[in-house]
């Protein structure tokens, strides 16, 4: 199949077929009479790409997936994957917790100490006018 019914079947755009080339992540098929010729595994690396980068895995870590996959490793591989790619997840998600309780802190000084003054004067734009966590 051609690079733009690739592209249909897998659910992405004919750049990103060609980036993931361009990066290693997926491998450029064979050429027939100039074109670029693909096979149904391609659609299957394609699919799991996606899948991967819609959990918001690294390309790295996507890259790791893919070849194990393509290995047949045991599936705790995966899983190992996921679990280091979850506990990723619950450090950011403490770290925006964090932050979100500072941008609430500006915002409640900035109600009670800023009305009518200019941005310069902001607190939200003063350094160390909150402790960041």
């Amino acid at each position: 199949m051609r690079i733009g019914i690739l592209a249909k079947a897998a659910g992405v755009s004919v750049p990103t077929i060609r980036y993931y080339e361009s990066i290693g992540l997926l491998t450029p098929p064979a050429r027939q009479g100039g074109q670029r010729i693909y096979a149904s595994e391609d659609v299957k690396a394609l699919s799991l790409i996606r899948h991967c980068r819609d959990l918001d895995f690294s390309l790295d870590e996507t890259r790791d997936i893919l070849a194990s996959v393509q290995r047949r490793l045991p599936c705790s591989d995966t899983k190992s994957f996921a679990e280091q790619h979850l506990r990723s997840i619950r450090k950011r998600i403490a770290e925006l917790r964090a932050l979100e309780a500072t941008m609430a802190s500006l915002v409640s000084g900035c109600e009670t100490t800023c009305c009518g003054s200019t941005a310069p004067d902001c607190v939200i734009l003063q350094p160390g006018q909150v402790n960041c966590g």
